[in-house]
């Protein structure tokens, strides 16, 4: 026995819609997977290999940190290597002069205005800072190292206290030319180098930290990447200038100023090589961070082959299902429209 089937426009066009909707949501997909070059749904594709990828991207980001950090490191050192050999430049100047102001008439007014203009800038150079923090702080990156040596600062107060208290009269007092050369020895021996060691030193001058800054460099390296102004360098730099500045070195007998004089050229003389030795340091920092760069950025080319293995996508088959999508969906939207004209009033 023979039956009718009735297949109605509602149920042809209902059929049309929901092949719209999902050739449009594929359509989306292979959209994005032709843009990208990548799995529109990684893990959906990848399945249980997703967690190698996932853990592939760790290490790349890692590595990426790392390699920021180390620009950032390298920026900071390099600023702090040029100030020190900034320093060690102005000492071994400095040390001409002195030399050549020992056995001159009136070298201590020769000598005062570098000596005072050196201690400045050594202050200043120490204060440094970089992207917001101080270079020679330590780990105590937020305040300025070193003290200004000025009128009322606690270096400069206990500078003038011990001179008064040791011998009875300020450095401006015309009984500074009464000082013998054995008195100011003792001074310079005891007193005033006290004033440049711990604890005096980080009481009246210093807020740096004797600890510095440590920074990962690689997967495997940590390293010191800042320098204390709390180095014995930096100390004997502070004490030759300040003794060349401001111990009356103008009115002094010239056998007691020969006695501050070969005690300043042995204190710079000691700072150089101090400086040159941390100078040293510093640029072996420098050559181990950009050893370990050059192997991350190895890593990351290597990382980024295997991630790219995983997720990519063949562009050339991308591209031929979007325009096959495309067709698709065109061709359901004209039948749609063709669908929707057809109606029984058009044959009554």
């Amino acid at each position: 026995m023979m039956s009718a089937n009735y297949i109605s426009t509602l149920m042809l066009s209902s059929s049309l819609r929901s092949s719209i909707t999902s050739n449009q949501a594929a359509l989306t997909k292979a959209s994005k997977e032709a843009t990208t070059g990548r799995f529109a749904d990684v893990g959906l594709q990848l399945g249980a290999t997703t967690g190698n990828d996932v853990g592939l991207r760790a290490d790349l980001s890692f590595a990426d940190q790392l390699v920021d950090t180390n620009a950032l490191v390298s920026g900071r050192l390099d600023t702090t290597q040029n100030r020190i050999t900034q320093l060690n430049t102005t000492a071994t100047s400095f040390l001409k002069d002195l030399i050549a102001a020992r056995s001159t008439d009136g070298g201590g007014r020769i000598i005062l205005p570098p000596a005072s203009s050196n201690l400045q800038d050594l202050i200043g150079a120490l204060n440094v800072s970089y992207n917001g923090s101080y270079l020679f702080s330590g780990i105590n990156t937020q305040n300025a190292p070193i003290t200004a040596y000025a009128a009322g600062s606690a270096s400069k107060n206990q500078v003038d206290s011990d001179f008064l208290s040791t011998f009875g009269f300020s450095q401006s007092s015309a009984s500074v030319s009464s000082i013998t050369p054995a008195q100011m020895q003792s001074f310079l021996d005891t007193t005033f180098d006290a004033e440049f060691a711990s604890p005096a030193w980080n009481t009246n001058w210093s807020s740096a930290t004797d600890q510095t800054m440590q920074s990962r460099i690689s997967t495997t390296e940590v390293a010191d990447t800042s320098v204390s102004a709390n180095q014995i360098g930096f100390r004997k730099l502070a004490e030759a200038y300040t003794m060349m500045a401001d111990l009356g070195n103008t009115n002094l007998s010239q056998e007691t100023f020969e006695v501050v004089v070969d005690k300043a050229i042995g204190l710079v003389g000691s700072a150089i090589t101090d400086l040159a030795a941390l100078g040293g340091g510093v640029g072996t920092v420098q050559q181990r961070i950009t050893g370990a760069t050059e192997k991350l950025k190895t890593q990351q080319d290597i990382l980024n082959n295997q991630i790219v293995g995983m997720e990519a996508v063949d562009p050339t088959e991308a591209s031929v299902r979007v325009n096959t999508l495309q067709t698709q969906i065109q061709t359901a939207l004209a039948l749609t429209s063709q669908l929707q004209k057809i109606s029984l009033i058009n044959y009554l």
